[in-house]
């Protein structure tokens, strides 16, 4: 997959697909619209996926707003999909107040070649927003595309959204998150060297060090799977900054799982931790005796 970022000007040499939005989680909707995209392929059409680089959400209201994805856990499912390209727009002052009808032109028409449209029912783009699904579809003759709205996708009697996902995520119901998003929520990235105390507990565990970036469920034990180079495991991970280990003013917070029956090293290789069921919140014990107890109780309760 060719990545084009921090490029407002570019070109593709072939005809394209291009399925327009923010893509914040990769939730059912979203998918909805991805397939039109490569569903195209056959017919010729490079399958280009065009989104923004500062989100948004981040750029209009000034702040780092956290993300149900971060920028490498999109590139790594776009590639996984069998997207040809993937467009991270820069989102500045100045591009943020380009007109609709230029970003028509100048971007899906001459840098795109766009053959295909796909975009959402809820669409805005170019200057205040201006542009939206009606003016993409009263452009499309004239600079040479078929524009394809595609509707929401309900889930119980409301729409699917990021903000939905978001909501579910932050109050620890991985379960409607899961549901909203047609797969678990997961957090990926590359095994991180530890203490090791877990393995002295007798509880190795595998960890993950998010970035700033990244939304996080509450701090607690869930019920997980971690698919890693070896296969895909059940286990239990813990997010937050691990207080009956930790000391420090101002501790990291880490993912840690522990695996069911595993134990290969995979230091530094790349796992994804897929989130099924909140299980307790995080708390501080008395000691690293109280700590392994607890270990044990959980493991013991709910390896099934």
């Amino acid at each position: 997959m060719r990545i084009i970022s921090g490029k407002s000007r570019f070109q593709l040499n072939a005809p394209s697909a291009v399925a327009i939005g923010k893509f914040d989680g990769l939730h059912r909707g979203h998918r909805a619209l991805l397939e039109h995209i490569l569903a195209a392929k056959k017919d010729g059409l490079t399958a280009a996926v065009f989104t923004f680089d500062p989100s948004p959400a981040s750029f209009f209201s000034g702040t780092n707003v956290k993300g149900l994805m971060t920028k490498e856990e999109k590139r790594r499912c776009f590639r996984q999909m069998g997207a040809d390209v993937l467009v991270e727009f820069p989102l500045s002052a100045q591009t943020a107040a380009m007109p609709p009808e230029t970003f028509i032109e100048e971007i899906l028409r001459d840098s795109l070649h766009a053959s295909l449209v796909v975009a959402g029912s809820d669409l805005s783009f170019g200057d205040q927003g201006r542009g939206d699904c009606a003016l993409l579809c009263a452009w499309a003759r004239r600079c040479g595309y078929q524009a394809e709205i595609i509707d929401k996708v309900y889930d119980n009697g409301f729409a699917i959204s990021s903000t939905r996902v978001r909501d579910a995520v932050t109050g620890g119901r991985m379960e409607e998150a899961a549901r909203l998003l047609g797969a678990p929520y997961a957090v990926m990235g590359s095994v991180a060297h530890g203490r090791r105390i877990g393995r002295r507990l007798g509880f190795p565990t595998v960890n993950l060090l998010p970035p700033e970036e990244k939304l996080l469920p509450p701090f607690g034990v869930y019920l997980s799977e971690v698919e890693c180079r070896l296969g895909t495991f059940r286990g239990l991970t813990n997010i937050g900054v691990r207080p009956t280990v930790e000391t420090g003013e101002h501790p990291s917070v880490s993912v840690e799982t522990y695996l069911y029956d595993f134990g290969s090293d995979l230091y530094d290789s790349f796992i994804t931790v897929r989130l099924q069921s909140f299980l307790r919140p995080e708390k501080r014990f008395a000691d690293l005796e109280a700590l392994k107890g607890q270990l044990a109780r959980d493991i013991a309760e709910n390896r099934g």
